[in-house]
């Protein structure tokens, strides 16, 4: 879904026209206007060892405006992408709370009834049209929040309200340069020189290393989700691997920390639909491993014990097909359910704090990565 050819304001313009005019030509041939779209529900989604990602399935949904069970939902469904096709005209972004917000009470004044009555209504709808007209919804000029930051050898250029900015993320100071909702659209690669890309689970960890600047003596793009990566952080990844950088992930030893891992490297189920834009099959996970107790003495005093949605989280992992398949996973997390600890990557700064910088410089030299 969401091909790269479908980029820019004109080609999501072009396409929520395009669904209008549809519905307006089944309307004039006495057809009941309809609405159609991929069905995201969990029995849809699949991983497909081809590609190395999880993607949606080929059952569709459809919607019609003379259904009364769905007849609420098509409204919905159509006055949302009437709204974006506004903000596309008026160059304007906003959120999807601003989105709710702009058409709650659209269906009038003095009418008591609301069109939405919450964000949960409006959310799924906005999946929809990117699964319908195969884009994103930063192409429809809805932004999410702005998550992730980035230092190392890349320089952007920023093509925003009207202005131009060159952003060169070896001098954004201590603070690097935090990356957006949108990172295609007026968002162009001026240089990458690179070795790699190395994604760092926890804030905390990225400032000690940009501290340290070890994107500068490994040359090297450092970046930070700052937790479960969002949709830009993700993509922003894809786009580096697509230069053909190899990605290293570097998170906590526990399943929430392999689970990032994991959303990077294949996708998630509920965004299966944006997988082609978002997954990065090629990435590499280099720590931190339960192995990692035996070959570096000092982290076993500095293990924690796991808890029990640890130990849960970590049985449902074992169950994904897309990580079962491999040995090395299946033995970190049955070492994880049979010992019953976990590491943070914190505890790589027991020994002294630049440890960290040369536990990761040891590791990616010798290629010591789990798949």
């Amino acid at each position: 879904m969401a091909k790269r050819s479908v980029n820019s304001s004109k080609d999501a313009f072009a396409k929520l026209e395009g669904l209008g005019k549809g519905m307006i030509n089944e309307i004039n041939s006495g057809e009941t206007p309809t609405f159609s779209a991929s069905l995201r529900s969990k029995g849809n989604v699949f991983y497909d060892e081809s590609v190395g990602y999880i993607r949606l399935g080929d059952k569709m949904e459809e919607r019609r405006f003379v259904n009364v069970g769905q007849a609420r939902k098509f409204m919905q469904t159509v006055a949302i992408a009437n709204k974006c096709k506004k903000f596309l005209s008026e160059g304007a972004h906003t959120s999807i709370r601003g989105l709710f917000y702009q058409l709650k009470f659209t269906l009038g004044e003095d009418l008591d009834e609301e069109l939405f009555s919450e964000q949960s209504e409006s959310n799924p709808l906005v999946e929809d049209l990117e699964v319908s007209l195969e884009l994103k919804r930063e192409d429809l000029n809805l932004n999410t929040d702005r998550k992730g930051v980035v230092a190392g050898p890349l320089v952007l250029k920023d093509k925003f309200g009207g202005d131009e900015t060159e952003i060169d993320c070896t001098k954004q100071g201590r603070s690097g340069w935090m990356i957006p909702s949108d990172v295609d659209n007026g968002m162009d690669f001026v240089s990458v020189d690179a070795d790699y890309v190395l994604v760092v689970e926890k804030d905390a960890m990225w400032q000690r290393l940009n501290e340290d600047k070890f994107w500068r003596k490994e040359n090297c793009i450092l970046i930070t989700p700052k937790g479960q990566s969002s949709r830009g952080c993700r993509r922003l990844i894809k786009r580096l691997a697509n230069k053909k950088l190899p990605v290293y992930v570097f998170t906590d030893c526990d399943a929430w920390g392999w689970y990032i891992y994991w959303a990077i490297k294949t996708g998630s189920m509920n965004l299966a639909y944006l997988a082609n834009d978002i997954a990065t099959p090629e990435a590499r996970f280099v720590g931190v491993t339960m192995q990692d107790i035996k070959d570096y003495d000092f982290l076993g005093s500095l293990t924690i014990r796991a808890k029990d949605v640890d130990i849960k989280r970590a049985e449902e992992m074992l169950g994904y097909e897309w990580i079962s398949r491999h040995k090395e996973w299946v033995d970190e997390l049955k070492t994880v359910l049979s010992t019953k600890k976990k590491i943070e990557q914190d505890a790589l700064q027991g020994p002294r704090l630049s440890f960290v910088g040369e536990y990761l410089r040891e590791k990616i030299s010798k290629k010591k990565f789990l798949p």
